[in-house]
């Protein structure tokens, strides 16, 4: 054995385990959202993902949402909040919405970072975006 195929046969181990340390430190959580009794076609996730400088990048999408004013209790938009260990409740911000190029159905997203590590979401109707507590109905909750 040589001694470029001794370093190839100790160096695979390594790769391996450094390839798999790669895979679990940029993992991804993801979260579902539960059927609601407000708006129940509604439909959505939540991924978080934490990057180098330990902040929680948010990537959340909602379907077939219905527009806030139409609601047993009309509002003007909704709020996305996290729920965290240290921090309590924190306002993610407003739910952008609108609809599909190929459908009626309303869509929404909300894509942000925080420095708290979020432990679920729930979405808010609510009359405005720049609340510090929720005030409005409980429109949808994570599992």
């Amino acid at each position: 054995m040589n001694q470029q195929s001794a370093f190839k046969a100790a160096s695979n181990p390594l790769i391996f385990l450094l390839a798999v340390l790669f895979i679990l430190s940029s993992c991804s959580k993801k979260m579902s959202f539960s059927t609601s009794s407000v708006v129940p076609a509604a439909e959505g996730s939540v991924k978080i993902k934490k990057d180098k400088n330990e902040n929680y990048a948010v990537d959340l999408t909602v379907r077939h949402l219905s527009e806030p004013d139409r609601l047993m209790e009309p509002k003007n938009l909704y709020v996305v909040w996290a729920n965290t260990n240290e921090n309590g409740v924190r306002n993610m911000g407003q739910l952008k919405s609108g609809h599909g190029l190929f459908s009626k159905a309303l869509s929404g997203n909300l894509k942000t970072v925080t420095t708290f590590e979020p432990v679920n979401f729930f979405i808010t109707a609510e009359r405005d975006a720049s609340i510090p507590y929720p005030e409005g109905q409980v429109v949808l909750t994570t599992k």
